[in-house]
């Protein structure tokens, strides 16, 4: 995949990091994907094992494994089936807010996912990877899951990249 293929997200600079918003297109009911992000048995199948409890201030427990990176954090804001945000990071690390925001739209669902980093942390890394788990939740919606698509990662952090370059 050449990095024309992908069409990049936004990305902002904020005041202390940046924001980084990826829009999706799924062609499946608001419920379902609200499912997928919220229900341990259908979120393993396209981010990672893991548990959230569906209220705000519950705990979020996701789990990476080999990659050894591990979120233990509280929920942000909860309104289902509609939004769903919590920080993507752990203990007493710098807040990763990352918000999951579903819209019914013409027979499916329009997602934005927007993530926030700190200064001096790689916003294209987290957009690139997050494209890719896109890409997964796309391919579970429609009960294929696939494993993480290292060169769909790959090109869109070279189109990030670039676009953080203009």
């Amino acid at each position: 995949m050449n990095d024309d293929a992908i069409q990049p997200g936004r990305i902002r600079r904020l005041a202390e990091g940046f924001e980084g918003c990826l829009e999706r297109w799924m062609g499946h009911k608001q419920e379902t994907v609200w499912r997928m992000l919220t229900e341990p048995s259908q979120f393993v199948q396209w981010l990672a094992p893991g548990s959230i409890e569906l209220r705000k201030a519950g705990r979020v427990h996701i789990d990476f494994g080999d990659s050894g990176v591990v979120i233990d954090s509280t929920v942000l804001a909860f309104d289902p089936p509609r939004l769903l945000a919590y920080s993507w990071s752990s203990g007493d690390g710098a807040d990763r807010p990352l918000r999951w925001e579903l819209d019914a739209l013409g027979g499916g669902t329009a997602l934005t996912l927007t993530v926030q980093l700190p200064e001096g942390e790689d916003i294209a890394k987290a957009c690139a990877g997050f494209e890719a788990h896109l890409d997964m939740l796309a391919a579970a919606l429609e009960g294929v899951p696939i494993r993480f698509p290292f060169d769909r990662y790959i090109a869109a952090r070279h189109a990030y990249q670039k676009l953080m370059a203009e």
